[in-house]
């Protein structure tokens, strides 16, 4: 199939009322952000007839918005965007509800983490964050955002595991957003911070942060260009908050065959690689069977990763 052609409208199902992409944040939140340039995209492309909205049900990181969506079983004409918490919320006893009880249906990107000083700071190298980690992880203020048990967070437990040094024992300065957790680092509380990297760009264009290493498995483009990995220095510490989109129950195999066709054209599109690079989204595309795949897999990942950071036996 041309991957490159809208679906054509005489082979199989599509859609005859407005659709209606769930954000599980508020307007400019993390799954609000993904949500509203899908909007976008599909319809500055045509792919989509129809007129698209996005409606925000903010709330236990995304649990609102997927449990409001198992209410509307067999509705192709409501999505939700899909993130990491769908997991932990369950294995956190935050949320009952899985993903096995929705549809997903891709997975759109990945957005890795940055890690940032004060621009003054004297850490200055990967092996700077290190030595600090391992030679008093207890002193070592750190701020993240935005929940104990996240990606930034997981990312730490790495770094200080790899050291020798206790895990229970970092210091963390939680915030609901990554710009507070900026503002504790520009305030010079925190030492360090673990942000997504789009979070920091203005501080960083504003030479107020400086960047010592990202947790992405390649560098980053633009801005981040010459920023290492902690790959580079050695250490396999990859993690990154993806975001992906997810149906109700009891949605039909052709409805399931149009949005995968849709969000494979949408991939494809100019526009969604200019969201892309604007956003420092790495483009980690998978169709709805590689994406049952790859959930799986992050359940199993995922479980071990919380009980690395204490929050599950």
């Amino acid at each position: 199939m041309d991957l490159q052609k809208s679906p054509d409208p005489g082979s199989g199902w599509q859609p005859n009322m407005p659709i209606q992409i769930i954000a599980g944040t508020p307007a400019g939140g993390g799954q609000d952000r993904p949500a509203r340039a899908l909007a976008r995209v599909l319809e500055t492309s045509g792919l989509i007839k129809v007129p698209i909205s996005v409606n925000n049900i903010p709330g236990i990181g995304g649990g609102n918005a997927w449990k409001f969506l198992a209410g509307k079983p067999s509705d192709p004409h409501i999505v939700a965007i899909n993130s990491p918490t769908i997991i932990t919320n369950p294995l956190l006893g935050i949320a009952s509800l899985i993903y096995t009880e929705l549809c997903p249906l891709a997975n759109l990107y990945t957005e890795y983490i940055a890690f940032v000083v004060k621009a003054d700071s004297k850490i200055s190298t990967p092996q700077d964050v290190l030595d600090r980690l391992q030679s008093n992880v207890g002193n070592f203020k750190i701020a993240l955002a935005t929940a104990r048990g996240n990606v930034n967070h997981i990312a730490l437990a790495k770094l200080t595991q790899y050291v020798g040094a206790n895990v229970g024992d970092l210091n963390l300065n939680v915030f609901d957003s990554a710009r507070y957790a900026i503002a504790n680092v520009l305030e010079g509380v925190a030492e360090l911070g673990a942000i997504t990297a789009v979070s920091a760009v203005p501080e960083i264009k504003r030479g107020e942060l400086r960047v010592i290493a990202v947790s992405a498995p390649q560098r980053l483009s633009g801005l981040f260009e010459n920023v290492p990995t902690w790959i580079d220095v050695g250490i396999h510490c990859i993690a990154g908050t993806w975001r992906g989109v997810i149906g109700g129950a009891g949605l039909t195999s052709p409805q399931i065959a149009f949005w995968n066709q849709v969000l494979v054209n949408v991939s494809n599109t100019p526009e969604w690689k200019a969201e892309l690079m604007e956003h420092y989204w790495a483009n980690t595309y998978l169709n709805n069977s590689e994406t049952m795949d790859f959930l799986n897999q992050e359940s199993i990942e995922m479980k071990s990763d919380l009980k690395l950071v204490g929050l599950i036996n």
